[in-house]
């Protein structure tokens, strides 16, 4: 599961991270606690190159009676995308990326849970593998949904949780987003567990755990250290 990330760069690196040549300007604000049902920044393929905007995290399918099931999908497994009705239409028509810097994970330990931030360890920006629809209400009002992709962990989150989210490597981002590919047993191969030797976890503070909680302090190391 990916129920939290982090995404703290400055608005200029995502243009130039992903090759953004129109500014749609989408009011960015650092966020180090995203959460679902909140809008956040992804990347999509428009006609003349990488364009970005917002999606709402938590998808509605565009077929959906109303809007109120967004928070119930968040993520989607990699394994089961071609399954399920919500998932198996947008893998060769609506995928996105979804940039960030960190996610967070629970880890539990008897009766108590304690956060991880997973970062590359290099800090590097990074991009999760996303699905995104588009919903209308009655009075033709659009709503844009997206859902992160989940797949095994790998020996890293394994000790952290049964889950992680698929990030793309650098060199399949663009095949990820290119609205001609429809190759679906090629685009399934790219969502695969990310190698552990290329990331760090650490622990954070249980103030994560609160969606209120938006700050830069949610990112420091709570390791205890030593004191001679």
């Amino acid at each position: 599961m990916c129920g939290r990330f982090t995404i703290t760069v400055p608005y200029s690196d995502l243009l130039i991270r992903y090759y953004i040549d129109e500014d749609t300007n989408i009011n960015y604000v650092p966020s180090y606690n995203a959460a679902p049902m909140q809008y956040i920044p992804s990347v999509v393929r428009g006609k003349n190159g990488n364009r970005i905007g917002v999606l709402r995290w938590g998808l509605v399918p565009s077929w959906a009676k109303d809007d109120k099931g967004g928070s119930k999908m968040i993520n989607a497994r990699s394994e089961t995308l071609t399954e399920k009705p919500s998932f198996k239409r947008l893998i060769a028509s609506r995928r996105c990326i979804i940039p960030a810097d960190g996610f967070y994970e629970w880890q539990q330990r008897g009766m108590s849970k304690q956060p991880f931030r997973i970062t590359l360890k290099d800090e590097s920006l990074f991009s999760f593998a996303g699905l995104y629809d588009i919903w209308t209400n009655q009075e033709g009002n659009k709503l844009a949904t997206c859902t992160i992709i989940t797949t095994e962990p790998n020996s890293l989150m394994a000790d952290i949780h049964n889950r992680m989210p698929v990030i793309l490597h650098k060199e399949n981002e663009a095949e990820w987003v290119d609205r001609d590919n429809k190759d679906v047993p090629a685009l399934l191969k790219l969502l695969r567990p990310y190698e552990a030797d290329k990331m760090r976890a650490y622990p954070v503070s249980s103030a994560v755990g609160n969606v209120r909680n938006n700050s830069v302090e949610l990112l420091e190391d709570t390791t205890p250290t030593d004191i001679d």
